[in-house]
C-alpha cells in the first residue's frame, strides 16, 4: 500500500481521513493549553517528592521507610508522567519551555536522561509496532516479535522465549533500574545528546546524592531495601503503564506503509477504567487518542475518546478497548505464543481496500 495525494483515488481518500479528524478536533478547542490543570500537578507532586524526604527523615532508623520507599515510588511516577506531558508539548505554548521543563523533571528529579529518552520515545511514535523502527519492540532480553524469538540460539533461550510472558511482571522490577542504568550511559557516552552539559553532570549528582543521603540518614540494611523497595515500585508502575497499550496488538512488517490514521489506531490498545486507571497510568490509558494527537493535554482525553471512536467506527477502523486486567493477560499470551501469536503477516484492511500489499 502506498500513500497518494489525490483526493479523488482510495489512497488519497485515506490520507485525508486524519485531516479530517484533526480538523474537527482543533475546532472542537481540545488542543487548548489547561495550564491549571498542569500547574496543580507539578506543583502536587513536587511538594509531594519533599514530603517523601521529610518522612525519611521523621521516621527514622525504622523498617517503616519501606512504606516511604513505595511512596516515594509513586510520586516518581507521576513526575515521570508530568515529564512525558512536557516532551509532547501538552503543557506550555512555548517549545522552549516544555523542553526545559520535561529535562529538569526527567533528569533533576527522577533520574532519567531527556535526551535519551526522546529519542527513544519519538522513534516509538513515529512507528509504533513497526518492525526494524519502534526501538519498544526491538532486540532484548524479552523477544516481541517471531524474528526475535527464532533468532534464539540454544535449548535456555528457547525455553526462555516459550515462558518469557510469565516472567514479563518479575522483569518490570528491574525496569527502574534499567532506565537509570541506560540513562548513565547515554550520557556519560559518545551517542549524541542534546544538553549533554547539563544532562551529564545533573543526572549523575541526581542518581548518586538521594544514595549517600539515604546510607547517612539509616543504617546499611534498611537504605538497601530502601533503594530496593523504591526500585522495583518505580520500575512495576512505569513499565507497566507503557506494556499494555501496544503489545499482542499488529507487528507492523517493515516494508508496509499504512497511512496515519490507521496506522495509531491499528498498532494502539486502549484500557478501561476511572480515576485509579488514569492516576496509575498517567492518562496513557487513552493511548489512541494520545497517538493520534500527542500534544493534547491529557485531561482532555477522556473528552475526546467518544469523537476518536465514534469517527473511527464510521470508517470501519477497528478501535480496541479492554479492560485493566485483561490488557495484562493479553501482553502474558501474546509474549508466551509470540510466534505463533504474530507468525502471520500484518493483515492491513486499508491494503485490502486498495488491492495491493
Amino acid at each position: 500500500m502506498t500513500n497518494g495525494n489525490d483526493a479523488g483515488t482510495p489512497q488519497g481518500r485515506l490520507t485525508q481521513d486524519y485531516s479530517v479528524l484533526a480538523h474537527a478536533v482543533r475546532r472542537s478547542g481540545l488542543l487548548r493549553r489547561r495550564y491549571g490543570y498542569y500547574w496543580t500537578r507539578l506543583g502536587l507532586a513536587v511538594l509531594a517528592l519533599g514530603g517523601a524526604w521529610c518522612a525519611v527523615v521523621v521516621v527514622g532508623r525504622s523498617w517503616w521507610q519501606l512504606v516511604v520507599a513505595g511512596a516515594m515510588a509513586v510520586v516518581l511516577t507521576q513526575l515521570a508522567f508530568l515529564g512525558h506531558d512536557c516532551a509532547h508539548r501538552q503543557v506550555f505554548r512555548s517549545r522552549a519551555w516544555n523542553d526545559w521543563a520535561a529535562r529538569v523533571l526527567a533528569n533533576v528529579l527522577v533520574g532519567i536522561s531527556y535526551g535519551w529518552w526522546t529519542q527513544k520515545h519519538d522513534a516509538h511514535h513515529a512507528d509504533p509496532n513497526r518492525e526494524g523502527k519502534d526501538p519498544d519492540i526491538g532486540p532484548g532480553v524479552i523477544a516481541f516479535t517471531p524474528d526475535a524469538v527464532r533468532s534464539r540460539r540454544g535449548g535456555v533461550s528457547q525455553w526462555f522465549a516459550r515462558r518469557q510472558g510469565w516472567f514479563f511482571f518479575p522483569l518490570l522490577t528491574l525496569e527502574g533500574l534499567n532506565l537509570h542504568v541506560a540513562s548513565a550511559r547515554t550520557v556519560l557516552g559518545r551517542a549524541p545528546v542534546h544538553h549533554r552539559a547539563f544532562e551529564a553532570p545533573v543526572l549523575m549528582a541526581r542518581l548518586v546524592v538521594p544514595v549517600v543521603v539515604l546510607f547517612v540518614l539509616l543504617p546499611p540494611g534498611i537504605a538497601a531495601a530502601f533503594l530496593g523497595v523504591q526500585l522495583v515500585v518505580f520500575g512495576l508502575m512505569l513499565g507497566g503503564s507503557f506494556a499494555p497499550n501496544h503489545k499482542g496488538m499488529p507487528v507492523v512488517p517493515p516494508t508496509l506503509e499504512v497511512d496515519f490514521l490507521r496506522r495509531q489506531v491499528l498498532m494502539s490498545r486502549n484500557i478501561r477504567g476511572g480515576v485509579a486507571v488514569d492516576f496509575l497510568m498517567g492518562g496513557l490509558n487513552r493511548q489512541i487518542e494520545h497517538h493520534l494527537f500527542p500534544a493534547m493535554p491529557r485531561p482532555n482525553l477522556r473528552r475526546v475518546q467518544p469523537v476518536v471512536r465514534d469517527y473511527c467506527a464510521e470508517r470501519g477502523v477497528p478501535y480496541t478497548e479492554v479492560g485493566f486486567f485483561r490488557s495484562y493477560g493479553i501482553v502474558v499470551a501474546y509474549l508466551n505464543d509470540v510466534e505463533h501469536s504474530a507468525r502471520e503477516p500484518f493483515a492491513c484492511p486499508v491494503a485490502g481496500a486498495l488491492g495491493r500489499t
